[in-house]
Parts: C-alpha cells; sequence; structure tokens
C-alpha cells in the first residue's frame, strides 16, 4: 500500500481523458465548418455561392471558429469530467456553440476580412456552421463518453475512495459505487463513528474509526473521501473528520444534510442590532409563476392531443381486464396543503384498499396485470395530464402525497410542508434522480426543497426531458 499513490495516476489519466476530449471537440468542430462550405457551395440558397474560394482559403477562418468554440468550452467549464446530466451536457453545448460562432464570425469580420483573400463567410454558411456544430460536438462526445466508459471499467483512472459513515446514506452511496462502475470509484474501506456498527458495509470492510481517517488515507492511498453521516451528527463532528482529511492530498465530498441545503434559502438580517437568519420566501409569484402556468397550459394540451390514441386503448385493456372504473380517483394534497381529486388508470382491482390505504411495493398482488405494465412504464400517470390543464397540479414539482401520509410526514421530517408552498407535479426533481415509489420520504423531501428553492423554466424543461429518457426504465415504478 505504501510508494507512489494511485492518485498521481489518476490524474494523469484524467488529463489524458481532458486532452481526448478537447480533441474530439476540435476535430468535430472543424468537420462541421467543412461540411458547412460543402453545403454552402452545394444548396444554392439564398443565391448561388459564386465568390467562394476553395477551401484552403478558408483555413483560417476554420481555425478561427474552432479555437473560439473550444475557448468557450473551456471558461464555460465544459472540459470539466464532472458527470453532468446529459441534458445539461447539450445545454452547454447548444449555448457554446452559439457563442463561440458569434465571436469567430466578429473576429473574422473585423480583424481579419482585409488580409486574407477568399473571404466570403455568408450568413447561411454561419448558420450550417454553427447547427453542424452543435450536432457533430455532441455526438462526438457521446462517443468519447462511451470510449472514456470502457476504459475506467477495466481499471484504468480509477479513484480509490474510503467512505466515513455506515448508516443509510452510506449504504446508498456505497450501492451507487457498485452498480454504477463507470463511475470509476473503488470503495478500499469504510471508517465508522462507534464500537458496534459491523465489520463491513456490503462486502467493504470497516478500517477504522473516526481517530484513524489521516491513517487510513495515507495506508490506502485514498484519492477520495466521501463523508456521509446520519442528519443528527453534530456539525463539531463534521467539522473534525474535514481536518484529519486535510493532511493528505484528497479530495473531501459531503453529503448534505436538511441545514446545509436550506443555506440557500437563508438571509442574513438583524433584529435590532441582533443578527438573525430569514428564511427565504420562496413562493413562485409575479412573471414566475405565469410562466410556470403558461408552460403547464401549453404542455398538457399537447400531451392530451399526442397521448389520446393510447388513451383511449389503455382504458380498454384496463375495462377488458376487471370490472371497476377505468380510472382511479384519489384524494391528495396539493398546493397550501389543499386537497385534491388525481386522477390516474385504474393499475390495481377495484376492492384494492378495502382493508386500509398502504404502499405499494413491487411484486404487489393487489395488481392487475395490465396494471403491472402501466406502472413500469409509467403510463397510469398520463390522465394527470387533465389534473394539470385544469390547474390542480403543475407538470414539474413535489410528487404529490396522501393526507394520511402527509400528517406523518410534517411531524418527522423538518420543513416537510414546504413542499406544499407550490403546485404538486406530474414529475419532478426526485423523481427524475430515483426517487419514487418505495423510496426514503427524508431524502426526496430534500431534493424537493431544492427545486423549490432553484426554480427556473429551464430546470422544468430539464426534467421533462429527464423524465421523457427515463420513461421506460424507471427502477423504482411500482
Amino acid at each position: 500500500m505504501a510508494g507512489e499513490r494511485p492518485s498521481l495516476k489518476a490524474d494523469q489519466v484524467t488529463r489524458r481523458f481532458v486532452l481526448a476530449l478537447i480533441i474530439t471537440d476540435a476535430v468535430m468542430a472543424s468537420l462541421a465548418f467543412a461540411v458547412a462550405y460543402l453545403l454552402r457551395r452545394a444548396i444554392p440558397i439564398p443565391d448561388p455561392a459564386e465568390g467562394m474560394g476553395p477551401l484552403i482559403e478558408h483555413v483560417s477562418m476554420l481555425v478561427i471558429h474552432v479555437l473560439s468554440v473550444l475557448s468557450v468550452y473551456f471558461f464555460a467549464d465544459l472540459y470539466s469530467l464532472a458527470k453532468a446530466s446529459r441534458v445539461d451536457e447539450l445545454s452547454g453545448i447548444l449555448v457554446g456553440c452559439t457563442i463561440g460562432t458569434l465571436i469567430g464570425v466578429a473576429v473574422d469580420s473585423l480583424a481579419l476580412r482585409d488580409f486574407v483573400v477568399g473571404r466570403d463567410y455568408s450568413r447561411m454558411m454561419v448558420l450550417y456552421a454553427w447547427l453542424l456544430s452543435v450536432v457533430l460536438i455532441a455526438l462526438g462526445r457521446l462517443l468519447n463518453d462511451l470510449w472514456r466508459r470502457r476504459v475506467i471499467r477495466r481499471g484504468v483512472g480509477r479513484r480509490r475512495v474510503l467512505l466515513v459513515g455506515v448508516g443509510d446514506i452510506a449504504r446508498m452511496i456505497l450501492q451507487k459505487m457498485l452498480w454504477m462502475p463507470e463511475l470509476g470509484y473503488d470503495a478500499v474501506g469504510v471508517i465508522t463513528l462507534r464500537d458496534d456498527e459491523g465489520q463491513d458495509l456490503l462486502g467493504v470492510p470497516v478500517v477504522g474509526k473516526g481517530a484513524d481517517l489521516a491513517r487510513a488515507i495515507d495506508d490506502y492511498a485514498v484519492d477520495e473521501v466521501i463523508i456521509a453521516l446520519p442528519e443528527d451528527t453534530a456539525h463539531r463532528d463534521l467539522l473534525w473528520l474535514i481536518s484529519q482529511c486535510e493532511r493528505g492530498r484528497v479530495t473531501v465530498r459531503v453529503y448534505p444534510d436538511l441545514f446545509q441545503i436550506m443555506a440557500g434559502a437563508i438571509s442574513i438580517s438583524e433584529l435590532g442590532g441582533l443578527p438573525v437568519l430569514t428564511v427565504r420566501d420562496i413562493a413562485l409569484r409575479g412573471w414566475r409563476r405565469v410562466a410556470k402556468r403558461i408552460l403547464d397550459v401549453v404542455g398538457s394540451m399537447v400531451g392530451l392531443v399526442f397521448l389520446s390514441p393510447l388513451m383511449v386503448m389503455v382504458a380498454v385493456l384496463v375495462q377488458l381486464e376487471s370490472r371497476g372504473p377505468v380510472f382511479y380517483v384519489q384524494e391528495r394534497m396539493g398546493l397550501d396543503a389543499r386537497p385534491f381529486p388525481i386522477i390516474k388508470f385504474r393499475s390495481m382491482r377495484a376492492n384494492a384498499e378495502k382493508d386500509g390505504p398502504g404502499w405499494t411495493t413491487e411484486g404487489d398482488p393487489r395488481r392487475t396485470k395490465v396494471g403491472n405494465l402501466l406502472r413500469k412504464t409509467n403510463i397510469d400517470e398520463f390522465p394527470q395530464l387533465i389534473n394539470v390543464l385544469i390547474g390542480d397540479m403543475s407538470l414539474v414539482g413535489p410528487r404529490p402525497e396522501r393526507p394520511v401520509y402527509v400528517e406523518q410526514f410534517r411531524r418527522s421530517i423538518p420543513r416537510y410542508m414546504d413542499r406544499h408552498r407550490e403546485k404538486a407535479g406530474m414529475t419532478g426533481w426526485a423523481q427524475v434522480n430515483g426517487y419514487r415509489g418505495d423510496t426514503s420520504i427524508a431524502e426526496r423531501t430534500k431534493y424537493d426543497l431544492w427545486y423549490i428553492e432553484n426554480w427556473s423554466l429551464s430546470l422544468d424543461v430539464k426534467i421533462l426531458v429527464r423524465t421523457f429518457l427515463q420513461f421506460f426504465r424507471s427502477p423504482n415504478a411500482y
């Protein structure tokens, strides 16, 4: 375990990954420019390109275009290998190509036009170059990502991780590492804070207690320390653990508790000269509420129109399999904790809740065969577009719960009722991050609060796109 630290090798591999990504972007941007030139020569719109010289005379323009795009990507931190969602990356590619193309045209027009012959950077060629750059760079990054995942799976550039904590949060993080080897993390050990927490966690050995953290970092050549402690851990204990990590050359990550998530919604004010913390009012008002409502109305109307043939077919299948109503109407809590009737396709037998309400679990015997398919594909949620259209729900927001569960959760989960400061949603930030069905309500609440406190139209669009991409592979859709 002694000797050269694997972190140095991992850092070298990371630099090579970044270099490969830069080269990929440069090649794709160059190819986009070359194809744009050929398209401009081949398509006489708006007029024939008679004044354009051969491609060799446009090399300086090509170089400016490529350097402009790469420079924008660099300053926009698009060469960080920290994993972002596909939607975020595509958004960054689109914005970066737009700004980079405009900068390239400005530099070419203002600085070099009088010094290089054969200059005819037409507006159609600019449009072609911009559009092709977006498409080809996105394709190139996808291929680069697949290659990088394959290399990491083979053991190249993996990072050695030490996990602090053995509770539910630590178990969840470790499961993510084990189930997704493409992330490039190897858990080498677990640090506990008490003596009664076992000898291992999911097969990863316990290598010491809190006082052994600094020694374990050196002994196991650790690259990263992830601190995942229970919610009731004192902040002074967290600060002490972080101080132990500062002795080594490691990255420290901390899984946030609810107070840390709340920090973004808190401002400092004063009371007679005394500093006090004020929780920011996070309710949507004014143009923000209007914009979200317009998105809901347009989205729900489009959805109902395009999905109506499928919904008719589902209604027939539900009716043919078992007697009872096609739709299942249930009371849920929405905006300002007001109850409303949520509409779903019936996925269980008509008397499924004769013994009282209960969570739906995997393999639930109350489900029908058609209902099982509807839940796994989330098609049972489609009638909620009606709830969105009439204003009871939004396309995106915290998922609504039944009143009986709301009463339970509000007594045990801090700030749980803040979820009701906004309309309930068909999908939400918690759902696209895997918190659906029979999952932790406390962790789901953290995601819901983060969404409410960081709302934007672009975030709603991102969640809708991710929901669509996850449509047929939601792991907790029961």
